[in-house]
């Protein structure tokens, strides 16, 4: 985790109803570790966060498991997929 650790004694959501902080980080964490599903190569198609898994249900050996190692190339968020 690269944020904030959740404690017990602190609440998750604010007094205005939105999320604290140390709860918000978590999620986002979380949410990298849970795979995106598809078909086909994600390269140009699918737009997540860097380092997401994207798992290609019709692939063969070699083109299976994507990570998004660039954020973006040119400013295009759909780009900076990588086989692994």
């Amino acid at each position: 985790m690269t944020g904030p650790l959740l404690n017990v004694a602190q609440p998750i959501v604010e007094s205005n109803g939105t999320m604290a902080s140390p709860f918000r980080q978590f999620t986002q964490d979380v949410s990298l570790s849970i795979p995106i599903i598809g078909a086909g190569s994600p390269e140009g198609v699918i737009g997540a966060r860097q380092y997401s898994l994207y798992i290609d249900k019709n692939g063969s050996t070699g083109s299976i498991e994507y990570r998004k190692m660039s954020p973006s190339i040119t400013g295009d968020i759909l780009k900076g997929w990588v086989a692994v």
